[in-house]
């Protein structure tokens, strides 16, 4: 169990956006699995933010009578609704829906309802975009965030499903063909469809889970890394403070020491995070001393 205080910050010059001890301390108190070959469960709790959170910026829009959409995601094509007007909150979908125009009815049938507006997102997941598309009519989705005042911090709806993980926190991407966080493809769906609100709302879930694997943790990195601008720094920087804080977990874990051989920028960032750790350490030692 790691329960060192919070590093002062880094020196000027650092690699800032990668420091380890910047997106870990505002995550709620949550455990990390390491479910390595030999069959033994190693957990770390991760210290607990002192002050509150500060609620989601997200709004519950009011239901629509506009046209409706139709969208086919997947390979498999799966079809969605949803009124315009609601998913012209996103630039992404409203430049879809602008550069679309209905065919008028036809004279011959005038009572037959002439094809609405399509979007195909063959390269999106299901279930991903099911969570976008509740968060745009409800301001949240599954499981919902609700806030204990008893506790004075945030915590999701739902507690924990049969294996031990919390409810709805993982699911099988068929794109990556692994286990990740649902949290980390919605965040990555809300920032190709310009939900910056819905990422703060998906990175804040992410942290209120329990009961993560190593390889679901170090799976959604490389998603993470693999579906965002290098220019991105929240979700990013989320995993590398996440591995720094819980190094006794991962340094035992097979999994990491393949993910190592294989490299990769996460690595590189993780390099760089360690440093920027072992600085901030040896100057608080100083100061100490």
């Amino acid at each position: 169990m790691l329960s060192k205080k919070n590093p002062p910050q880094t020196p000027s010059g650092a690699f800032t956006r990668y420091r380890a001890a910047k997106a870990s301390m505002s995550r709620p108190k949550r455990n990390v699995r390491d479910s390595s070959s030999s069959g033994s469960s190693r957990r770390i709790e991760i210290e607990p933010r002192r002050r509150p959170a500060c609620p989601p910026d997200v709004s519950s829009p009011k239901p629509s009578t506009s046209p409706v959409v139709l969208i086919h995601v997947g390979k498999e094509n799966r079809l969605f609704a949803a009124h315009e007007n609601i998913l012209s909150a996103s630039p992404f979908f409203a430049q879809h829906c602008q550069s679309q125009t209905p065919s008028p009815p036809s004279r011959a049938h005038p009572h037959i309802q002439s094809p609405g507006k399509r979007i195909n997102l063959p390269n999106e997941q299901p279930e991903v975009l099911s969570c976008v598309l509740e968060y745009l009519y409800k301001g949240d989705y599954y499981p919902r965030l609700r806030h204990n005042a008893r506790r004075k911090a945030w915590e999701l709806e739902d507690d924990k499903d049969d294996d031990g993980t919390s409810a709805g926190a993982t699911l099988f991407h068929t794109e990556v063909g692994e286990v990740i966080l649902r949290d980390t493809a919605i965040y990555c769906a809300a920032e190709k469809f310009n939900l910056p609100a819905l990422q703060r709302l998906a990175l804040r879930k992410q942290g209120l889970h329990t009961g993560i694997t190593v390889n679901t943790i170090l799976a959604s990195a490389r998603y993470a890394y693999a579906h965002t601008p290098d220019t991105e720094s929240k979700l990013r920087a989320h995993y590398l403070a996440l591995i720094i804080r819980c190094r006794g977990t991962f340094k035992r874990s097979g999994t990491m020491q393949m993910e190592m051989e294989r490299g990769g920028k996460l690595f590189f960032d993780l390099f760089v995070a360690m440093c920027n750790h072992m600085v901030s350490f040896f100057l608080a030692s100083v100061d100490y001393l």
